[in-house]
Parts: structure tokens; C-alpha cells; sequence
């Protein structure tokens, strides 16, 4: 049998028309706003309508990513499809791909195998377009504050002192630091500037976090972009940037509607990362879900130590969410990575590299497990060079934290192998019962809360602020903002600050050399070791193998 890549098997489903899927998820037509045939956006005001109460929420979260990968995404489809064909009524919460993974390293975001949600190529190119509203939105703001100083800059913004990016989603090392308004008196103010990438804006935060329409503009309204030379915050409501910019995002605000490959609902709106942001899909999408299926299965970016601790520390305390039960994702081949074992080696069986790695999985479970105190399970993805040796190892240590360990083949057989891992969270949801807690109390001082996540989600000593994050952390909270939850923005390769410390390295500092409001999407964001919000890419980016033929037919996307 021919090996087929992520592409070929999405091209190969025969999806079903929107609107048998809209039904299958109790969403009635009048709400459908179909863009295509397979796709649509759903009118939040079901929300409002519906009486149907929520069901259970599912967190999909992994361990620590390696270049041998976990499966994350993959496995949020897979369970879904399995929940569907042991009989539950369930739907997906995914986050949006964004274009710089897809063309630069990372490539796609849309499940992987048998484990998918299509249409793939749309998804993961521009799908409905949300991305690019949430560019413009964004730049908007840029142009309108640039020009407010070129007008005679009434508001006596400090033009040393903005904090406000413009955006595009690709990964372009090139607009991280830029200088511009040059030409002279006509064409601006000279000034340092720089791009994110769109993920990374504070729009995104607020598009995500958002609970309603009306929310979204009192969440833009209070976006802080600049300083003044009295050393105060210029919002976007200052400079009467609100309206225009909820006119661009009207649309977008209404969470997509799609299939998995098997046709079970999902629901892809919003996409921040999970390192450089808070990593979650929409609330708004989040909780149509919810209403729409009696199980709903949703995933946060990265590690447990970013996605998730944002999902139950941001998302969990903005929205009123409590999670029924978690998936901690891993494989064999990854945590032998993380026990030191060179790549070109993972096939070969090495139970003493297992067991250097497997405290980071460990790590991560005791986390949900004794700092959240949610249900949890581990999900293996099984390799074909994983032995039986390796898994027993696994399974025993899992079991002594009083957490079971579920085989899963979901890439390759899809919802079918995703059955057992179906069962295991059903009985999570149905039989144990979480008492839900946050790691930190908003009430801390900013520095607590950054210590409390180092020491109980990282297994640290503690952070290191700098003396200029000293000093933000005290203008922060004389300015109010010092009871917000913290966003941290790390590296994902490790649990510290620095990529190289692989497993779960203990003792170290967390550096914090920046410290940010982000006012309208309600947290601060603290800044750490060489974490960069605009990414390059790579020496050979995934883009040289895409390609499209006279037919239409896109090629080497995975």
C-alpha cells in the first residue's frame, strides 16, 4: 500500500455538503452563512436562542514538543471521531492555522493521517478570511495612531514610547525591527518600528477572549498602544480607532463550521500560539460548541506548560469554563528525546533514555493532575518501532500518579483508533470528579504570580526580573493593571526559559526581561529568555514544496 501524505488523504474524503453537518450539530439553517459548499460561519446569536445546556469539555494538551512530534492536534480529531462512533454527540474546538508555520517549519494545523478536518487546504491557506480582518484591524489602529502624531498629535504621545506593532501573518524576520516614516515632514515621523505576526496582536487576544460583539469594542476600546510624554497610557478608544476597527471584524467574529474526515462538527475560529500568546480557539467558538454536542473536545497549543496553563489560567477564568477532563498527548519516540537519545536513534528500543525522558510527561500529568486537579489521562501515539517494553514503562509510571495510559493510532485509523481513548475520557467525565483551581490568585503581586507559575507549572526556582521589568511591574501596577492573570511568553522547547534544558530540569530561573499590558484582551504579557513575536523562517521553508496545478489542485501541504 502506497504511503499517502496529509493532502492526498484529505483529498481523497468525500466531504459532506455544510448544511448535513450544520444539522448534525443542531445549528438550524437560518444561522448558516455558507462561504462554499463545506464550509460556513454561524450567526453567534444561537448562542442567545438555543436552549440546549452545555456538555462536557474536554482538554486536549502534550508534553514538551520535539522535532519527533506528539500528535496533539491529530489526536483532538481522533478522539472526536471516536467519541462519535461509541455513540456520543460531540463536536471539535480548533484554532485557525496560521500561514507562518504552514510555510515556514511547523507546516499545517488541520490534524494529520486519518485525523483531519477539511476542507485542509482552505483551512490552513485563508480559510474565511479571519486573519486577515484581524490584520487590517490591527493596522488600522497603526495607521490612525501614526497619523494622530503626524496631525498635530494632540494627545502628546511620546513617539519613544509606542507599543503598538502593525502585523502580517508570515513568518519575516525582516520587519522585526524596522524604521520608518522616512522621506520627511510629508510622509511622517521618523521612528523605530516593527511587525508581529498577526497571531501575536493584542487583536487576536481580544478576537479570542471575546464573549459577544459588544465585548469585542470594549475590549479594542481599552487597548494601550502608546505612552504619553506624562507617562500615560494612550488606548485605541483615544484615538476613536473602536468603531472602524469592530467594522472590520464584524464578520469574522462568527465562529466557522467544518468536518473532520469521518463528519463530525468542528468548529476552527481564532488562532493565537500558545508561546507567544494564549494559544486557545474563541470563546464564542468554544461555547457554541459546548451547546452544540454533549461532548466537546478542544485542544491549546504547545505543552501543557503554555497551552493548557493559559487555557485554565486566561481562557477557564475570562470565560466561567471548567474542564470535565484532560488528554496529556505523548510519544515513546519523543520522550526518548527528551532523555538524550539522538534522533537518527528513536526506532531502536532504549528503556534507559525512556526513563531519563519520561518525567517530563510525568511533570505535565502531576500538573493537571495535583495543581488543577482535573481528571486526566496520558494518550500515547504509537509508532511502529515503539515495543512493548517501552509502553509497560510508560503505563507503570503513569499509573503510579493514579493517571491510565491509553494507546492511541488515530493517524492511522482514525476515529477507530481513537475507541479506547473515546471510553477512557467518557469514564473521566462520567465517574471522577475534578474540584477545578486556578495555579495562582489574580489578587498576587505580578511577581508572585510569575513565581507561582515557575515553581508549580515549571518546576523551577523561581523568575529573575530584570531592573527595567522591575520597573514595568511597579508602573503596571500603579496604573491598575496588576491584578490581570500573566501570559508568558517562553520558549516551547523546554520547561525553562532556555530551549536546550530538554525533560524536566529543576533549579533553574526563568528570566523576565519585558513586561507588557495587554489591556483589552485582560493579562499582562511577561517576556522571557530570547522569545522573539516575529518568527523567520527556516534555512529550507516548507513554502519550496507547494505548489498548485492548471487545475487548481494544491500539492505539498502537510
Amino acid at each position: 500500500m502506497a504511503f499517502l501524505s496529509d493532502i492526498e488523504i484529505a483529498q481523497q474524503c468525500k466531504m459532506k455538503p455544510i448544511g448535513e453537518i450544520a444539522k448534525k450539530a443542531h445549528v438550524d439553517e437560518k444561522y448558516l452563512e455558507p462561504y462554499g459548499r463545506y464550509k460556513a460561519k454561524v450567526d453567534p446569536a444561537l448562542l442567545k436562542d438555543t436552549d440546549r445546556k452545555p456538555g462536557k469539555l474536554v482538554l486536549v494538551t502534550a508534553i514538551t514538543p520535539t522535532p519527533a512530534g506528539e500528535g496533539k492536534t491529530t489526536t483532538t480529531i481522533g478522539l472526536a471521531d471516536g467519541l462519535s462512533r461509541i455513540g456520543k454527540d460531540v463536536t471539535v474546538a480548533l484554532r485557525e492555522p496560521s500561514l507562518g508555520p504552514v510555510f515556514g517549519v511547523k507546516g499545517g494545523a488541520a490534524g494529520g493521517g486519518y485525523a483531519q478536518v477539511v476542507p485542509m487546504e482552505d483551512i490552513n491557506l485563508h480559510f474565511t478570511g479571519d486573519f486577515h480582518a484581524i490584520g487590517a484591524a490591527n493596522n488600522l489602529l497603526a495607521a490612525m495612531l501614526d497619523n494622530h502624531i503626524q496631525q498635530g498629535n494632540a494627545l502628546g504621545i511620546d513617539v519613544r514610547r509606542i507599543t503598538w506593532k502593525r502585523c502580517v501573518d508570515m513568518n519575516d524576520r525582516q520587519l522585526r525591527f524596522v524604521v520608518d516614516g522616512l522621506g520627511g515632514k510629508s510622509n511622517g515621523t521618523p521612528r523605530e518600528d516593527g511587525f508581529d505576526i498577526t497571531v501575536a496582536s493584542e487583536i487576536m487576544a481580544v478576537f479570542c477572549l471575546a464573549s459577544s460583539l459588544t465585548d469585542l469594542k470594549e475590549r479594542l476600546s481599552r487597548i494601550v498602544v502608546a505612552y504619553t510624554y506624562d507617562d500615560q497610557p494612550v488606548t485605541a478608544g483615544d484615538l476613536k480607532a473602536t468603531g472602524a476597527m469592530a467594522a472590520l471584524l464584524r464578520d469574522a467574529v462568527w465562529p466557522n463550521l467544518v468536518q473532520t474526515l469521518e463528519g463530525t462538527p468542528a468548529f476552527v475560529h481564532g488562532g493565537p500560539f500558545a508561546n507567544i500568546a494564549h494559544g486557545c480557539n474563541s470563546v464564542m467558538a468554544t461555547r457554541m460548541a459546548l451547546r452544540m454536542g454533549d461532548y466537546t473536545v478542544t485542544e491549546a497549543g504547545f505543552g501543557a506548560d503554555l497551552g493548557a496553563e493559559k487555557f485554565l489560567d486566561i481562557k477557564c477564568r475570562m470565560a466561567g469554563l471548567t474542564p470535565d477532563a484532560v488528554v496529556v498527548v505523548g510519544t515513546v519516540r519523543a520522550l526518548k528525546m527528551h532523555g538524550g537519545l539522538d534522533r537518527k536513534q528513536l526506532a531502536t528500543e532504549d528503556l534507559q533514555a525512556l526513563e531519563k525522558g519520561i518525567p517530563n510527561l510525568l511533570r505535565h500529568v502531576g500538573n493537571m493532575k495535583n495543581v488543577y486537579h482535573l481528571p486526566c489521562v496520558v494518550a500515547i501515539n504509537r509508532f511502529p518501532t515503539d515495543t512493548d517494553a517501552e509502553i509497560d514503562f510508560i503505563i507503570r509510571k503513569c499509573r503510579e500518579l493514579g493517571v491510565n495510559t491509553v494507546l492511541s493510532t488515530v493517524w492511522a485509523e482514525g476515529g477507530k483508533g481513537g475507541e479506547a481513548l473515546a471510553r477512557e475520557v467518557v469514564r473521566l467525565c462520567e465517574e471522577e470528579k475534578g474540584s477545578f483551581t486556578f495555579s495562582y490568585d489574580t489578587e498576587m503581586s505580578i511577581e508572585e504570580k510569575l513565581n507561582a507559575i515557575a515553581t508549580k507549572i515549571y518546576g523551577g526556582a523561581g523568575v529573575t526580573l530584570t531592573p527595567a521589568a522591575k520597573k514595568q511591574a511597579e508602573r503596571l501596577t500603579e496604573l491598575g493593571y496588576g491584578k490581570m492573570p500573566i501570559c508568558v511568553a517562553k520558549t516551547q522547547y523546554s520547561f525553562s526559559d532556555d530551549p536546550k534544558l530538554l525533560g524536566a530540569p529543576e533549579g533553574f530561573t526563568v528570566t523576565v526581561r519585558n513586561l507588557k499590558v495587554s489591556a483589552g484582551a485582560g493579562f499582562l504579557v511577561a517576556l522571557t529568555g530570547d522569545i522573539m513575536t516575529m518568527p523567520g523562517l527556516p534555512k529550507v521553508p516548507a513554502a519550496e514544496k507547494i505548489d498548485v496545478d492548471e487545475n487548481g489542485r494544491i500539492t505539498g501541504l502537510f
